[in-house]
């Protein structure tokens, strides 16, 4: 029961500490250059829908190979042979 007092005690200077620091007026921050977010290129939304493609594919050849009970090097070589992966 001796921290107790210890964490008391650091939660009373935090707050001192944190008293000093409002009290001072923030720095002036410059504003964003630009308010507009980038526009996305066309190559990352394709790469993003190659990817969601594979995997919704993996995805189904895994549910066929749990279907067909395949286990071990079995299953891999399935998955593989299904997905299309030399």
């Amino acid at each position: 029961m001796r921290s107790v007092p210890v964490v008391a005690l650091l939660i009373a200077l935090s707050a001192l500490a944190g008293s000093s620091a409002v009290a001072e007026p923030p720095a002036a921050v410059p504003p964003p250059a630009s308010t507009t977010p980038p526009a996305p290129t066309g190559s990352a939304s394709g790469a993003d829908n190659d990817a969601a493609a594979r995997h919704a594919k993996r995805t189904a050849c895994i549910k066929q190979a749990r279907a067909k009970k395949l286990v071990g090097a079995q299953k891999t070589a399935y998955i593989k042979g299904c997905i299309g992966t030399p």
